[in-house]
């Protein structure tokens, strides 16, 4: 196979002698380029994704750029994307999981006037942490509390759904909804004063969603950002549902919601560990789903940006008979992902979730993965939209798109019939239109643009390759 000299054709996923030889490159590269200066002490979101099946200019042989049958990226260091994982803190996000036990249990009819101890407790802890950021965010961040009418175990309470939203630059890029429930529940599950302790579920998902707005709160983004920490998932949801009928009524374009349930072990209950995996569950079928595509982005941002931790997409909206607060959102035509540990230690309801059973290093990756992945989103050029399919000669077709004001190059992503996942994706600096013969091979192709400070925004909806 001959290679045009303009071309470098990269299949993804490659061996760890050749990724450490290909970092080794990139850091030299890195080194010898001047680093952009951040308009604030915030260090700036501009990651540069992996080059992988990357050419520049126009293929005179098309054939020359098929795609391997592998999955290998070459690795670039990012220096940017690294300072913003950086930021995410193992002290901060343990001290929210203990904080988070320490009340005691947050069940829905636990007190609600006790200082220390109930779901009350935990609502006030929650709502306090969002004020000190608004006072901190310069105006880029508010929040508000939603209340909402319950009656779980035949009781009557009022329930609240706390909020903190950073507000977005551009007008008309939508929001994305990241979510996380509080309350917890023990044994029997009606009970409001039975022990609840929930640090893996779901005191480390409070604590991702903290840590990020935090982080997403020092500047502001192209899109809006609503971080929603919900009531009474554990009774049914009625937290989301309450929260979706809200963003309904108040006409709110919702990219996508990104819940984070359950992100704080990585040991299963034999003493298994899965270190480096996060799955991402979502709603299908999977060639029609917009929440199975968002599932797919987030795999996308998480691989071309090169993140430690991998991200495993899920052929079902959650485990068997289990449920999440991205139910409510699916059932109303919103696009929502669940990201969750690959291993469970700790069964639903169980009086030993507790701290001690935390793993620190992995709620901290988890929450880089998430927070660069929600980032990315909120930050990255808009999707290129009108992607069609011309024949040509000799078999070869052209892929074009309408170019986006401030891409300065593309990622088209190719996905094989069947999979859940984009299985070789090339960078593209030659315009708007691509010229190949190896696109029949695919099932599906999105593309995502990079932007002029090196963000590689979310991937277009998927063209369906026509047989």
């Amino acid at each position: 196979m001959h290679t045009h000299p303009s071309s470098t054709l990269h299949p993804r996923r490659a061996t760890l002698l050749i990724l450490a030889w290909l970092s080794l490159i990139s850091l030299a590269c890195n080194l010898g380029a001047s680093a952009p200066e951040p308009p604030t002490l915030v260090p700036r979101l501009t990651a540069t994704p992996q080059p992988t099946l990357g050419f520049s200019g126009q293929p005179q042989n098309p054939a020359a750029v098929a795609p391997a049958n592998v999955n290998t990226p070459i690795v670039t260091t990012d220096l940017e994307v690294a300072s913003l994982v950086r930021q995410v803190e193992t002290d901060r996000l343990m001290a929210h999981v203990q904080a988070m036990q320490n009340f005691y249990t947050r069940h829905v009819n636990s007190t609600q006037t006790d200082p220390k101890r109930g779901i009350g407790a935990a609502r006030r802890y929650l709502e306090d942490y969002f004020r000190q950021l608004q006072q901190l965010s310069s105006g880029r961040l508010y929040t508000f509390t939603q209340e909402f009418d319950l009656n779980y175990g035949g009781m009557a309470t009022k329930q609240y759904n706390v909020v903190a939203v950073v507000q977005g630059y551009e007008p008309g890029a939508g929001t994305v909804v990241v979510g996380a429930h509080y309350d917890s529940i023990g044994t029997p599950m009606e009970s409001g004063t039975a022990y609840a302790p929930g640090a893996h579920d779901n005191g480390s998902g409070i604590a991702a969603v903290l840590e990020l707005a935090r982080i997403l709160s020092q500047r502001q983004h192209r899109a809006s950002i609503m971080l929603v920490l919900f009531s009474a998932e554990e009774v049914g949801r009625r937290g989301s549902i309450a929260f979706v009928d809200y963003l309904i009524k108040q006409n709110i374009d919702v990219i996508g919601m990104v819940n984070i349930d359950g992100v704080g072990n990585e040991n299963d209950r034999r003493g298994n560990v899965i270190a480096n995996e996060l799955r991402v569950f979502s709603d299908g079928p999977n060639d029609t789903s917009s929440s199975r595509h968002m599932a797919r982005v987030a795999e996308f941002i998480s691989f071309t940006h090169g993140l430690e931790m991998k991200l495993t997409v899920q052929d079902a909206i959650d485990r068997e008979n289990r449920y999440g607060d991205h139910f409510s959102f699916s059932e109303k035509g919103i696009p929502a992902i669940r990201f969750i540990a690959a291993n469970e230690e700790k069964a639903n309801a169980d009086p030993t979730d507790t701290i001690e059973f935390v793993e620190p290093r992995y709620l901290q990756r988890a929450t880089q993965s998430i927070l660069v992945v929600v980032a990315a989103m909120a930050d990255g050029p808009r999707p290129p939209r009108n992607l069609s399919l011309r024949r040509g000669d000799g078999g070869a077709r052209t892929l074009v798109w309408e170019q986006v004001a401030d891409a300065t190059s593309y990622i088209v992503a190719l996905r094989l019939p069947g999979s859940l996942r984009y299985d070789q994706q090339i960078e593209w600096t030659g315009g708007n239109t691509i010229t190949w013969d190896g696109f029949a091979n695919y099932a599906a192709i999105a593309v995502a643009a990079k932007g002029t400070n090196g963000i590689v925004g979310p991937l277009s909806a998927e063209y369906r390759v026509p047989r």
